[in-house]
């Protein structure tokens, strides 16, 4: 600040104490406080030294009066301890030997402005007054009493009054040393140069705040603060540390007025209400405003919604829940970390009417205390309260319990004499009481002294600097709104609070929420409110997704799925066909019977080889007819077996070759007996390639094109087993499965069958062109039969296995009706065409005889006119022409 703006400054401060002083001015005496006298009135005790005193006797005044009612703890509990300190002070020969402090401790009624004018008594002394033109009446000069210097002041307990004093007190270098302000705007010392405070300020109380709300685990509370520096504050280093460590928000910050009016903490409950979930509330409000917030909430029948967290101007007074024990239960309050003083018990339960005239307030606060009238007049007829009788004792006859600041109260006194004792020693080295450069003491130099003072304080060793150390306890209340005792705090000492300790609304130990959205679940992500980082959504990680972290979802790897509660994955089930499932035994059971028939039909035709009827049936074909059967049975074996590079390999050359075999010798049969008899029409000859060996390489022929086709498959796409995760990859990931299979797509298994497909119609073709000629002569009629019952086993193939393919049990459905197809189809050729040989030659062996030859030229003849005679009279001659056509025609 310039030099010319601090003197028009203190001109303007000069001004008006030069009106006070001639206005205003008390006497010398004090002088008790009556009904209307202005709240003047101090405590004045005679000293070498005077400090200043100021403290909150009484609270705020409602109806334009500056006072109100009397502030036993916070007002008459300091102020005794800054008397107390006093006489320590002086009664310690090795502190400020033969040197007494005196005190002019003044009332500021919790009011920043009465405090300001109650503080213009401490700078009297430092004004010049012109009283050249004053005369009496004799007309001699005036005899004016020149007040006493004050050389600094302890208090205020307010921060805003301390704000306020601190602006006169740095203009005329008085130093101020608060016990209980602990506003961080009081920190800048730019602005309060000669300010200095025993008590850490709010930035270190805020941070205690936010550390218990974080260790409660609430993350969404609402704000409360008295209008001023002290409660605006105190909230805002709370938000701003919030915001630094983040994961507190908060839901709403709520100020009182500073002149309130009616109705207008019933409101502040009702707006807090408006965020339900932000059950507590941290408050940074004086006792006054404390409990007409729990009045209100009382009143809203809110009793143990609200959790509430109070600020040191709470800490462990009695005052703000007397007879709300309910509605504060379970409210956790903060405090300077402190120790009781025991001197100061003994000394405040000793004080009476007699031995404490010096405090003008005790008689007051007797009456307060005991309940009780020292004057008769004040007995209002029918009333209770009693007359004191003197003879009341504090602590016996009332309850005590030591105000939370009176240690510091001690500290502040103590670090002023501290002070004044190193500057006694500095500028009067073996000066007993004052000299001349101590009178008086200057306010720069004293303030120096100050800053650099060092002594053992309670609780903690006092370093000097313009704040105490920033240690804050916290305690809990209970429902007698008392305290217990401090809760070491993991940002000032080792341990943590102990949260299970706690006793909450309800007297129960479940510890309450605060909190904008209840957890997320597992496998929830939060889906966060714009703007509010502790308020979010919950949204489910569905399908195949995991929780990744606490906001976000990630879907699983191909072969993955989500746990049941979908915070991670875990392999999807392979499946493939058992044989122990009924899908399969049913397959098999037929193809183990269709084996056994055909080995028994293979048997039964090799032992019985040389016989007519094994030979009219064409032995060659007949055992490639029978192989092809065989390995139509097999191949089920290979469908069920586990995937595997054999087995698939295995799959593609035996799936198709089977049928193929069949069908081939089949083709090559019909077309033999098709192009015979369309011969015999047009001349007597022996058609072309009609002998066995011929019709074995017709036959392989026709083999050797599947087989050529499955090579060139495996040189394009060699054969491997994949596990098919798509196929069964359901809605439902509890369901999803992968499939072991071959890499044979329904696509490729048409390709497989295609030529086996094309061989049967086309020996179907032939059958119905043949099935003119007489059964009596040739097989044309039974393979006419095998191919249409085959025909529509295929037929109704197709749309069972094509028709599944969005089945959820597609694997088990095509691989059972693909083998049972196939089995089907060589049961239907093997019962048709070889079970009726069997019979005969088993059971009818008189007609497995041989017959008379003739010439094919003959045989070919009679079998045509057979032919047109069974058309016209149905003329049946004897069978003797079909054997003797087969066996003419296998000599060929």
């Amino acid at each position: 600040m310039s030099g010319g703006h601090f003197c028009m400054e203190r001109l303007s401060f000069c001004l008006l104490l030069s009106a006070w002083s001639w206005g205003w001015a008390p006497g010398g005496a004090a002088k008790p406080k009556g009904q209307g006298y202005p709240h003047m009135n101090s405590i004045r005790i005679d000293g070498d030294i005077t400090l200043g005193g100021l403290f909150p006797v009484h609270g705020r005044g409602a109806e334009g009066k500056a006072c109100g009612e009397l502030k036993k703890e916070k007002g008459i509990h300091r102020l005794e301890a800054m008397l107390f300190a006093l006489d320590r002070i002086n009664n310690d020969p090795d502190l400020l030997p033969n040197i007494t402090l005196g005190a002019r401790i003044l009332d500021t009624c919790s009011r920043d402005t009465h405090a300001l004018e109650q503080s213009l008594t401490f700078v009297q002394a430092l004004i010049e007054k012109d009283s050249t033109e004053v005369r009496c009446v004799s007309g001699g000069p005036p005899i004016i009493t020149k007040p006493e210097r004050v050389v600094g002041v302890i208090g205020a307990s307010g921060s805003s009054v301390s704000i306020m004093v601190a602006n006169i007190l740095r203009l005329f270098k008085i130093p101020q040393i608060s016990y209980a302000s602990t506003a961080p705007d009081l920190s800048d010392n730019s602005r309060y140069d000669f300010f200095s405070r025993v008590v850490p300020s709010d930035t270190y109380q805020a941070q205690a705040m936010v550390d218990i709300v974080k260790a409660l685990k609430w993350n969404y509370v609402s704000t409360l603060a008295s209008e001023g520096s002290y409660g605006e504050s105190g909230v805002e280093a709370f938000i701003q540390k919030s915001r630094e460590d983040g994961g507190v928000c908060v839901a709403q910050s709520v100020k009182i007025p500073r002149e309130p009016k009616p109705g207008e903490f019933d409101k502040i409950i009702r707006r807090l209400l408006e965020t339900s979930h932000a059950r507590a509330v941290i408050i940074f409000a004086n006792e006054d405003d404390i409990r007409r917030v729990l009045e209100a909430a009382k009143r809203a029948n809110q009793t143990g919604h609200f959790i509430w967290m109070g600020s040191d101007s709470w800490g462990s007074k009695i005052a703000p829940v007397l007879h709300l024990e309910e509605v504060a239960e379970g409210s956790v309050t903060i405090l300077p970390k402190r120790v009781s003083v025991r001197g100061f018990d003994r000394y405040f339960s000793s004080r009476t009417l007699d031995n404490n005239r010096r405090n003008i307030w005790f008689a007051e606060f007797w009456e307060e205390n005991f309940h009780c009238k020292l004057s008769r007049h004040a007995l209002r007829k029918g009333s209770s309260i009693k007359k004191c009788t003197n003879r009341e004792r504090i602590g016996q006859d009332s309850s005590y319990e030591q105000e939370g600041k009176v240690q510091f109260v001690i500290d502040a006194v103590y670090a002023m004499g501290h002070a004044l004792h190193n500057m006694h020693k500095n500028l009067c080295p073996g000066k007993v009481g004052l000299c001349s450069r101590m009178d008086p003491v200057d306010g720069v130099e004293l303030l120096k002294y100050i800053r650099s003072v060092n002594f053992s304080g309670l609780p903690c060793p006092w370093g000097g600097g313009r704040s105490g150390p920033g240690v804050w306890g916290s305690g809990q209340g209970t429902p007698c709104a008392r305290q217990v005792p401090a809760v070491p705090s993991a940002w000032l000492l080792p341990s943590a609070p102990q949260v299970e300790n706690m006793l909450w609304p309800g007297g129960g130990s479940q510890q309450p929420s605060s909190i904008c959205s209840l957890p997320c679940k597992p496998g929830e992500r939060k889906k966060l409110v714009k703007g509010i980082p502790c308020c979010w959504h919950c949204e489910r990680c569905d399908g195949y997704q995991y929780q990744l972290d606490e906001f976000h979802c990630k879907r699983c790897h191909f072969n993955e799925r989500p746990n049941e509660n979908h915070t991670s994955c875990t392999p999807i089930p392979i499946i493939k066909l058992e044989w122990s499932s009924p899908w399969a035994v049913v397959p098999v059971f037929i193809a183990v019977v269709g084996i056994i028939a055909t080995l028994f039909v293979v048997i039964t035709f090799v032992r019985y080889n040389d016989t007519p009827i094994v030979k009219a049936s064409g032995r060659e074909l007949s055992y490639v007819l029978l192989t092809g059967i065989f390995l139509c049975y097999a191949t089920t074996f290979l469908m069920i077996a586990e995937p595997d590079l054999s087995t698939c390999s295995l799959r593609r050359i035996f799936l198709g070759l089977g049928m193929s075999i069949s069908y081939a010798a089949l083709l090559t049969k019909t077309n033999r007996i098709y192009r015979i008899f369309e011969q015999g029409k047009k001349s007597v000859s022996a058609p072309r390639f009609i002998s066995p060996a011929s019709q074995l390489v017709i036959t392989f022929s026709l083999i050797s094109l599947q087989l050529v086709g499955v090579c060139i498959w495996f040189i394009v796409d060699p054969s491997h087993s994949v596990i098919d995760y798509e196929d069964q990859r359901t809605t439902n990931p509890h369901f999803a499965r992968g499939i072991l299979k071959c890499d044979i797509s329904d696509l490729s298994l048409i390709c497989l069958l295609g030529y086996s497909m094309l061989l049967m119609v086309t020996c179907t073709v032939y059958a119905i062109k043949t099935r003119g000629v007489p059964e009596t002569f040739n097989e044309a009629k039974p393979i006419g039969f095998t191919m249409y019952t085959t025909c529509i086993v295929w037929l109704a193939f197709i749309p069972i296995f094509f028709g599944t393919s969005q089945s959820a049990e597609k694997m088990y459905i095509q691989t059972t009706t693909l083998t049972i197809s196939v089995s089907l189809s060589a049961s239907v050729s093997l019962g048709m065409l070889y079970m009726p040989k069997v019979y005969i030659i088993l059971f009818h062996p008189e007609q497995n005889v041989p017959k008379r030859k003739r010439s094919l030229k003959a045989v070919v003849t009679a079998a045509t006119m057979s032919n047109k005679f069974s058309q016209k009279g149905g003329f049946r001659p004897n069978g003797e022409a079909k054997s003797e056509l087969c066996e003419n025609l296998e000599t060929q």
